[in-house]
C-alpha cells in the first residue's frame, strides 16, 4: 500500500471521530507492517511513528491470539491503562487504526461509531491505492 498523496481526507475523519467521541486524545493510520500514513493529535506528542510500529505490533499479537484459541478474527484490540485507553482496529487487509484516549474516553461511543470510521478510512485509502 503506498502512502497516501494527500491525507487532508484521512485526517479529517480521525479529526471527525474524535468530535464524535469523547476522551479521544490521538489517533493514527498505519500501513499493515508500520508505518505512519496520517495522525491527529490532540497533543502534538510527535510519538506517531513510534505509536504506528506498536499499532502492528498490537493488532498481530491480538489477531494471533484470538485465533489461538479458536474466536476467529480480531474486530478490535483493547488496552487500557492507568492514565487511559488505546484501541487498535484493522483498516481492510492493509491498514491499522490506533485510537488513543483518555481516563474519560466514552468507550461505549467509541465502540459504536468506529465501524463507520474504519469503513470511511477504508474506502479512502482504497481510493488512493488506485490513483
Amino acid at each position: 500500500m503506498k502512502p497516501p498523496t494527500s491525507s487532508i481526507a484521512l485526517v479529517s475523519e480521525l479529526r471527525a471521530l474524535r468530535e464524535k467521541v469523547v476522551g479521544i486524545t490521538d489517533s493514527i493510520i498505519s500501513t499493515a507492517d508500520g508505518l505512519l500514513v496520517a495522525s491527529e493529535s490532540d497533543n502534538g506528542s510527535g510519538e506517531q511513528e513510534s505509536l504506528a510500529a506498536l499499532c502492528a505490533a498490537g493488532v498481530a499479537l491480538g489477531t494471533r491470539t484470538a485465533a489461538h484459541v479458536g474466536l476467529g478474527g480480531l474486530r478490535e484490540s483493547v488496552i487500557r491503562a492507568a492514565g487511559g485507553h488505546v484501541v487498535f482496529a484493522s483498516i481492510g487487509e492493509n491498514a491499522l487504526l490506533a485510537v488513543v484516549g483518555d481516563e474519560g474516553l466514552d468507550l461505549a461511543n467509541l465502540r459504536r461509531e468506529l465501524p463507520g470510521a474504519v469503513d470511511v478510512l477504508g474506502k479512502l485509502l482504497a481510493a488512493n491505492a488506485t490513483t
